[in-house]
C-alpha cells in the first residue's frame, strides 16, 4: 500500500505513566524470562512486557533448545535456564539434555507447556507480566534510558525504570534510544526466517531405522546412521537427493535440505523447511509478506513428506508455529563486539557472564544452503558485550548483543540467550541496588553471584582480551 504522503505532524501531547519500577525487562523470549526472574531474586520491582499473549518466544514455535551441551559433551548452561528445563521435566514437557552431532545438544520441550510452566515461574518470582503490550517509543534525559513508551489497547502510556533490558530480540529499545546497530551482513542480507508447522501421525519409528539400516538412501548432513539407530527422539537434517527428485518432479522446496524434529508426543514431527529469503524483521509489511509466503510453501513441503519420506505415509496436520521464527534483524554495538575469530578461537574473557558452544551456523540469505563451523571446545560471552554505546540505564541479552553478522549465528540459540538473560537481570539487580550504571557493574561480583546460583563460567582461566 502507498501515498503520497510522506510525514504527518502528530499533535504534541501528555502521556500518562503507567509505572515506575525498578527493572523493566522488554520481551519475553528466551532471554527475556530469565533475565525477569534474575533480576527481581531479591525483592526489586521488575516488570515484564510482551507483545504477543504468553511468554516463550521461539520456546513456543517447535524448535527444540541447542546449546546447552558443549562440543566436549558438558553441560555448559546452568543456573536459571536449567531450572526451567527442571520444572518443565516435571510436567513430562521436557527431555534430557540430548548430545547431537550437528547441533553438539537438543533438548526438546513442548510449546504449549512453556507458555504455561514459564509464566509461573515469573509469578512466583513476583515479576509482574504484561501482555498485549508494545514497546513504541522511548524516554530520554540526554544519554540516559528513563523508561520506554508503550502502546496497547489502553493507548499510549510510559513505564518508567531505573534500569532497562532489552530482550526484544530486534534490540527495539536500543535502537529507538539511539544506541548505534548492524543489520546484516556486509551486504545487509540476514538470515531468511522459518514459519515451522508440525505434522501428526507420523511414525517416527520406521523414519529413523530406515536412516539407520539404508544410510546411503537416506543421506543425512553430519549425522551418522548409528545415532538413529540409538535414539528414539532425534532432529534430522539431509536427505538431500530425497529433495532434489521432489525438485525434479515438480515440487516448489526452498531448501536444500530436509529438516525435522521429533516432538516429545507420540507421532509428532516440527518441520523447519519453510525459508523466505529477503524478510525484515523489523517491518511490518516484509514480516506479513514472510508468513504469507511461509504459508504458501507449506502444501508442497508436506507433500513431499509424505510421498517422498519413509514414516510419513499417514501423516497429517496438526498445527502452525504463532509466528515466523526470525533469525537475525538489528545487533547493538557494544563495548566489545564478538567476533567470528572468538568464536572459533574458543576465547576467554576476564568479563564473561556466559560460556557457549554452538557452531557458526549461517543460513545464507540467498538460496537455500547453509554454513556450519565448529570450533571444537566452548567460548565465552563478555558482559560488554551486553552493555551498548552511548545510551545509560541499558542492557542488552539474546541474539541482538554486540556481535558480527557471522558470531551472532552462534549466539543465537536459546540456551546461550537464556544465559545471557540470567546475567543481564543480576547485572540490572546490581546498578540498582548500587545506584551505578550497568557499565560501572563490578564483574567479578557478578560472575561470583552467577556462580553461587549455578550457572557455569570458564574462569581461573587465563583471558585473551
Amino acid at each position: 500500500m502507498k501515498t503520497n504522503l510522506r510525514t504527518i505532524k502528530e499533535p504534541a501531547r501528555e502521556i500518562p505513566v503507567r509505572t515506575q519500577v525498578d527493572v523493566l525487562v522488554v520481551g519475553g523470549g528466551p532471554s527475556g524470562i530469565t533475565a525477569a526472574m534474575a533480576a527481581a531474586e531479591d525483592g526489586l520491582n521488575v516488570l515484564l512486557i510482551e507483545s504477543r499473549s504468553f511468554v516463550g518466544g521461539n520456546m513456543t514455535i517447535g524448535l527444540p533448545i541447542l546449546g546447552f551441551l558443549g562440543q566436549k559433551g558438558n553441560q555448559i548452561i546452568k543456573g536459571l535456564p536449567q531450572k526451567l528445563i527442571d520444572r518443565l521435566k516435571e510436567r513430562q514437557a521436557a527431555s534430557e539434555h540430548r548430545p547431537c552431532p550437528l547441533h553438539m545438544s537438543l533438548t526438546l520441550v513442548e510449546p504449549e507447556s512453556v507458555k504455561t510452566v514459564a509464566l509461573e515461574m515469573l509469578r512466583e518470582s513476583n515479576v509482574y507480566v504484561l501482555f498485549y503490550t508494545f514497546c513504541a517509543g522511548v524516554v530520554m534525559e540526554g544519554d540516559e534510558l528513563k523508561g520506554v513508551i508503550i502502546e496497547s489497547k489502553a493507548g499510549r502510556e510510559a513505564i518508567l525504570a531505573k534500569v532497562i533490558i532489552d530482550c526484544s530480540g530486534d534490540a527495539d529499545v536500543a535502537y529507538r534510544a539511539g544506541v548505534p546497530c548492524e543489520y546484516g551482513n556486509d551486504h545487509g542480507g540476514v538470515q531468511p526466517p522459518t514459519l515451522m508447522f508440525c505434522l501428526g501421525g507420523v511414525d517416527t519409528e520406521k523414519l529413523r531405522l530406515s536412516v539407520a539400516q539404508e544410510p546411503r538412501t537416506y543421506l543425512t548432513d553430519f549425522i551418522p546412521a548409528e545415532y538413529f539407530g540409538q535414539n528414539n527422539q532425534f532432529v534430522l537434517v539431509g536427505m538431500r537427493n530425497l529433495v532434489q527428485k521432489a525438485q525434479a518432479d515438480g515440487l516448489t522446496l526452498t531448501t536444500e535440505r530436509t529438516i525435522l524434529i521429533t516432538g516429545l508426543r507420540k507421532g509428532e514431527v516440527w518441520v523447519n523447511m519453510t525459508r523466505v529469503n529477503g524478510v525484515n524483521g523489523t517491518d511490518p509489511e516484509s514480516l506479513t509478506h514472510g508468513e504469507i509466503e511461509g504459508r504458501k510453501q507449506i502444501y508442497d513441503i508436506q507433500r513431499y513428506l509424505i510421498e517422498y519420506v519413509p514414516g510419513f505415509e499417514n501423516a497429517y496436520f496438526l498445527k502452525t508455529a504463532p509466528f515466523l521464527g526470525i533469525r537475525e534483524t538489528r545487533r547493538i554495538n557494544g563495548l566489545y563486539t564478538m567476533t567470528r575469530e572468538d568464536i572459533m578461537g574458543c576465547r576467554h574473557f576476564d568479563d564473561a557472564i556466559a560460556v557457549a558452544s554452538y557452531p557458526l551456523d549461517i543460513h545464507h540469505p540467498q538460496g537455500g544452503g547453509c554454513t556450519l563451523e565448529w570450533c571444537g571446545d566452548c567460548y565465552d560471552v563478555p558482559y560488554r558485550s551486553l552493555v551498548p554505546q552511548k545510551i545509560k540505564n541499558l542492557l542488552v541479552a539474546g541474539r541482538c548483543i554486540s556481535t558480527t553478522h557471522e558470531a551472532m549465528s552462534a549466539i543465537r540459540v536459546m540456551a546461550p540467550c537464556m544465559a545471557m538473560g540470567e546475567a543481564a537481570g543480576r547485572a540490572a539487580k546490581q546498578a540498582v541496588r548500587k545506584n551505578i550504571q550497568p557499565a560501572d557493574v563490578d564483574v567479578q561480583q557478578l560472575q561470583q553471584e552467577l556462580i553461587s546460583k549455578g550457572a557455569y563460567l570458564r574462569l581461573n582461566k587465563e583471558a585473551t582480551v
